[in-house]
C-alpha cells in the first residue's frame, strides 16, 4: 500500500514538472450547432432579411432554417404577448404593427426565436487555491446572438436581433472556508442534526 502511494507521488511530482501548473487548470465550452460560425456571419445573414418581402425559403437559404437549425424555439402568440408586454406600462398601442397583427392573429402567424452562443471558460490563478475551493478565478470569452422573426403567410413579417458581439469577462469566486463552506448546508439536512 507505501508503494502505491509513493508511485501517485511520484508519478504526480512527474505530471507537475513537466506540464507546470497553468495546464492543470480546468477549461469549458460551449457551441450552438448552426451553419453561422461566428456573430458578424450571423448578422450579416440577419440583416438581408427584408421584412414583407423575404420568403420562408429564402431563408434557409441564408442559414436561418427554421424547422431543422438546432435550438430554434416556436413561440405561440402567447409568447409573443410576454415578450412585448411584459409589464402594464407597455399596452396594445407601443407595439409595432407587425407584431400586433401577429398577437390579434393568433395562430394565424408563426414567431421563431434563434439562439447562437459560442463562450469558453477557462480557470487560472492559483492552482491549490482552486482545487481547495478557496479562490476560482475564470476568464470566459466567446460571443453570443439571438433573433426573433415573425413570419405569416410564408414572410417575414417581423424580425429583431440581440446579442453580444464579444464576451470578455472575468469571474472571481471566493470561499474563505473552501470546501467546508458548503458543509453548513449539508450539516443542517442531515437528520438529528440542529
Amino acid at each position: 500500500m507505501k508503494t502505491i502511494f509513493t508511485n501517485c507521488l511520484l508519478y504526480l511530482a512527474l505530471v507537475l514538472l513537466t506540464t507546470g501548473c497553468k495546464t492543470l487548470f480546468s477549461s469549458e465550452g460551449s457551441q450552438t450547432k448552426s451553419v453561422l460560425q461566428n456573430f458578424d456571419e450571423a448578422e450579416n445573414a440577419f440583416n438581408k432579411i427584408i421584412t414583407h418581402k423575404t420568403t420562408v425559403d429564402e431563408l434557409k437559404q441564408m442559414g436561418f432554417d427554421l424547422e431543422t437549425t438546432p435550438n430554434v424555439k416556436l413561440l405561440t402568440y402567447l409568447d409573443i404577448i410576454e415578450r412585448f408586454i411584459p409589464n402594464q406600462s407597455i399596452t396594445k398601442a407601443d407595439l409595432p404593427l407587425d407584431v400586433l397583427a401577429c398577437i390579434e392573429s393568433k395562430n394565424g402567424c408563426h414567431a421563431y426565436e434563434l439562439t447562437l452562443e459560442v463562450t469558453r471558460s477557462k480557470r487560472y490563478g492559483n492552482l491549490c487555491l482552486d482545487v481547495t475551493g478557496f479562490q476560482r478565478k475564470t476568464h470566459i470569452t466567446g460571443w453570443t446572438f439571438k433573433s426573433l422573426i415573425i413570419i405569416r403567410d410564408n414572410l417575414v413579417t417581423y424580425k429583431l436581433r440581440s446579442g453580444q458581439p464579444k464576451v470578455d469577462r472575468l469571474e472571481k469566486r471566493v470561499k474563505p472556508l473552501g470546501p467546508f463552506q458548503d458543509l453548513e448546508g449539508l450539516l443542517g439536512r442531515m437528520p438529528g442534526m440542529i
